[in-house]
């Protein structure tokens, strides 16, 4: 796998100490911990194992990923994994993909209060969408969802919003028969945008008088509830945010989208140009504008760069990936089994799959063949620390060398 020109890791090398200095006491212990995990990813400090083709015996050393989430590198096989388990259950409908805001007056309580208000995002889009799918006067079906969470904007900035993937229709209340959507049309956005705003907003309420919500700095006054119910007040008459895009052009479609979405970071390593005495240089998209012309560049200061990329970090073991309705929980497998079997008399009989024994040859993904001669690539050795002259067979131990 060829190695981009700049990494994130490179900037973290140059001017990361500099920024923890500056940033002492202010950093919190996640974000230094994702910096860290950036840093040494596939380099010596993790250890590593030594790959020989099966074919011609060619050796290369490769050293272990970080399995960090926020790190850019590290993305591709967990994607990979959670792909062939979606492929698996992917319905023979079209798909629908809806889109919700918070709105940027939100924007600095919910980085205050990542988890509180982060899980109240997915949960009031979930249930804005499975309540008014329920109603008979739009779909009248029980639907089922799939969330995931970002947090930023194309130019680094705070922006949290979820993408929901969700299937063009539901199972009838009895569970009996599938309720196809109109052609090209799931739900009503403007229905959508009133109740999850008001979800939301009595959510967050609810949340602010049970005291999970913390507020420091300039947001302290926030915490008397006669100022908090100041600054929501303006939010409960204008517009959210809701947008539908146009459904997708079939199941492929949809894995391609999720394939670059579901384990996005802030900023791939292909997005960065430059790291010299300007800065870091990086493309980036403004959606403000139609055609070519929203393609551009920007150069930050190095350290405005990290705080910008660090402000994504997400808590530790919260869940950026979501399941709902009919595709929540233990019930998963046997509610899309109900709707394939719903859906049995319209559905096309499936391609035959190609043998076992050719589905095991391309089982084999580029980072793994030789470089060489195209053979697989298969582990001989494992070390820990850099790679010893000799690494005796006793000593060998097993990793994780994903």
């Amino acid at each position: 796998m060829t190695r981009p020109p700049l990494e994130v890791a490179d900037v973290f090398h140059t001017h990361g100490e500099a920024w923890r200095k500056a940033n002492a006491g202010h950093a919190s212990l996640a974000q230094l911990k994702v910096m860290s995990a950036i840093e040494t990813c596939r380099t010596a400090a993790l250890g590593g194992h030594v790959e020989r083709c099966e074919d011609c015996a060619h050796e290369r050393i490769a050293y272990n990923s970080c399995r960090n989430r926020h790190c850019p590198k590290c993305q591709a096989a967990a994607a990979r994994q959670w792909l062939e388990d979606r492929e698996a259950e992917l319905l023979p409908v079209p798909y629908y993909h809806v889109v919700f805001t918070l709105p940027a007056a939100i924007g600095a309580v919910a980085f205050q209060n990542k988890a509180a208000v982060f899980d109240l995002l997915f949960r009031t889009a979930a249930e804005t969408l499975t309540t008014i799918a329920a109603d008979p006067k739009h779909l009248g079906g029980r639907i089922g969802l799939t969330a995931v969470l970002h947090t930023w904007g194309s130019a680094l900035t705070h922006h949290p919003h979820v993408h929901v993937i969700v299937p063009g229709g539901g199972l009838s209340p009895d569970g009996s028969r599938w309720i196809a959507c109109r052609p090209g049309f799931f739900l009503p956005v403007r229905v959508l945008s009133r109740l999850f705003r008001r979800l939301f907003l009595e959510g967050l309420a609810a949340l602010h008088a049970a005291g999970r919500l913390a507020f420091v700095g300039d947001l302290a006054p926030l915490a008397e509830t006669r100022a908090f119910d100041a600054k929501l007040a303006p939010l409960r008459s204008a517009e959210w945010v809701v947008y539908a895009k146009r459904p997708f052009a079939g199941p492929q479609a949809v894995l391609a989208y999720l394939a670059r979405y579901t384990h996005r970071v802030a900023i791939s390593n292909s997005r960065l140009l430059a790291l010299d005495e300007a800065g870091v240089t990086f493309k980036w998209k403004d959606y403000r504008i139609n055609g070519h012309e929203r393609l551009k560049t920007m150069t930050l200061d190095a350290a405005e760069f990290i705080r910008r990329f660090l402000l994504h970090v997400l808590p530790s073991g919260f869940h950026r990936i979501r399941h709902y309705g009919l595709f929540a929980g233990t019930a998963r497998a046997g509610n899309i089994e109900r709707v394939r079997q719903a859906l049995a008399p319209r559905q096309t009989p499936p391609e035959s799959k190609p043998a076992e024994a050719d589905s095991q040859a391309e089982d084999v993904s580029p980072a793994h063949r030789c470089p060489c001669c195209g053979g697989r690539m298969i582990i001989v050795e494992t070390f820990q620390g850099p790679r010893p002259a000799r690494s005796p067979s006793s000593s060998r131990i097993r990793i994780d060398t994903s």
